[in-house]
């Protein structure tokens, strides 16, 4: 079953339970698959890796805009979107730990013999892929920076 069929079931499912936060969280997610899908471009069915890197935008507006909302003492607002975050998250595969990521990067530098800053674009393509919807963009471009200097 894809995520997105996972999600519907799910907003049913909130719906019956009058779980607000988790069917607002999931219809932010339906939302943002319908729009993929009737995109220029799209087509009926959204591949797994478009799904996850949808998830992880989504999951990484809402911690953004936490942020915000805490830096201006908005605490009920700041809540809501933490744990929208969260419901979201939820949907994602297991993140891996830094340790975890080190390694895995490691690996990779190691089989592509890489270990100048010049290769850091390689290196990140690669690792990007691999590591997708397992960790975000920046943890990886502040490990393979730190490795490859």
């Amino acid at each position: 079953m894809s995520i997105s069929e996972t999600i519907n079931q799910d907003i049913k499912k909130a719906m019956l339970a009058k779980e607000k936060t988790k069917l607002s969280a999931l219809r932010a997610v339906k939302s943002a698959f319908l729009l993929e899908k009737t995109s220029k471009g799209g087509k009926d069915e959204i591949p797994a890796d478009v799904e996850l890197k949808i998830l992880q935008k989504l999951v990484k507006q809402r911690k953004d805009s936490a942020e915000i909302y805490k830096d201006n003492g908005r605490e009920e607002l700041y809540k809501n979107e933490i744990a929208e975050a969260e419901i979201i998250a939820s949907y994602l595969p297991k993140q891996l730990s830094e340790e975890e990521v080190w390694k895995e990067i490691k690996t990779i530098v190691e089989q592509e013999n890489a270990f100048s800053i010049k290769a850091m674009g390689k290196i990140m393509g690669i690792a990007t892929k691999k590591l997708a919807g397992k960790t975000d963009g920046k943890t990886i471009s502040s490990i393979v920076k730190k490795m490859l200097t």
